[in-house]
């Protein structure tokens, strides 16, 4: 069985790895991380050209998952993603062709571009980890991710995400333009490389990743910090600003999240900074603005962070030290 510093190491060098192709956002490709140990889905929604794309490659790559790709179009339909039965002449009958559905790491690129009726082909398989095509259902390997990314400025064309398939996701990240440092180390990275494409070293594979995500479950969260995740959430539902706040699946997917992020921290246990740190990212989709907030831009992110500013965080009775770095690799 893994231990808990076995696990934080090799969230240490997944992230390493990744960040050979991305650069200078690991706080962000952090919270991606956590997202898929804690079990669920990421929605990265951001300008183009921030490597949302290159994100969800670079993960698959560092976690040994096999990576499929869909690009979500207007006529794309429900069976190019699940699949569907064709017959075979051989065997005189029809017989289940899977579609790209069935992947450890999926990329729902430009998820906002396709219709309702499509989107909602995700909504079986990310929830209950499995699809139905003409009354049979099929299982969907283990373990099974999606990453999904949306351009927030583009309207023509696009398909806002009904609040059933947001909810789906257990986080919503923005990455952010980097800083003129960060963007020069992008250009220096490319042309030292001498070519586009970038290929990583798998950390892991899906034994591993099922192993690291085992040990995410026995993170130790105490009863005060559990009950902030909870009063985060009932503040939403009543705050001024907010027309609808989080349901109780936000309170899970901010504990679930905030052990994955306890353990990336090397420590076994949960702290508020924790709770903190992934607040935004577990929540901002989850809520619904009044009407009237849009006209004076607020965005969900800044009510979240004014709930973090109100509602006082827990004194916990953990004292216990972090965990001890592993020596960095030459």
């Amino acid at each position: 069985m893994t231990s808990v510093p076995a696990a934080a190491e090799a969230c240490d060098r997944v992230l390493a790895e990744v960040g050979r192709a991305v650069v200078g956002k690991r706080g962000r490709l952090a919270l991606v991380l956590a997202g898929i140990l804690a079990g669920g889905h990421v929605l990265i929604e951001d300008n183009p050209g921030l490597a949302k794309t290159l994100t969800a490659r670079s993960f698959a790559q560092a976690l040994g998952l096999e990576f499929r790709r869909i690009q979500f179009t207007p006529d794309l339909l429900p069976s190019d993603i699940t699949g569907s039965f064709v017959y075979d002449q051989r065997q005189g009958e029809f017989a289940f062709r899977a579609g790209p559905l069935f992947a450890g790491l999926l990329l729902a690129d430009e998820i906002n571009r396709t219709p309702p009726k499509t989107q909602a082909a995700l909504l079986e398989a990310m929830q209950e980890r499995q699809v139905t095509v003409e009354g049979r259902t099929f299982a969907l390997p283990e373990p099974f991710h999606v990453i999904a990314t949306a351009n927030p400025i583009e309207y023509e064309g696009t398909y806002p995400l009904p609040e059933a398939q947001l909810d789906r996701f257990l986080l919503r990240v923005s990455f952010g333009y980097p800083s003129q440092d960060e963007e020069w180390q992008v250009l220096q990275r490319r042309m030292a490389r001498q070519a586009e494409a970038i290929t990583l070293e798998p950390v892991l594979d899906p034994a591993g990743l099922r192993a690291v995500q085992q040990v995410v479950e026995g993170i130790e969260v105490e009863e005060s910090v559990g009950r902030y995740c909870v009063a985060l959430v009932d503040a939403t539902r009543f705050h001024q600003h907010l027309l609808v706040g989080a349901s109780p699946r936000g309170a899970l997917a901010l504990l679930l999240v905030a052990r994955a992020y306890a353990l990336i921290n090397h420590r076994d246990f949960v702290t508020p900074e924790d709770v903190k740190a992934v607040a935004v990212a577990a929540l901002a989709h989850r809520v619904t603005l009044r009407p009237e907030m849009w006209m004076r831009q607020l965005m969900p992110s800044e009510v979240i962070s004014a709930v973090l500013a109100e509602v006082p965080a827990p004194v916990t009775g953990t004292d216990r030290p972090r965990m001890q770095q592993p020596a960095s690799r030459p």
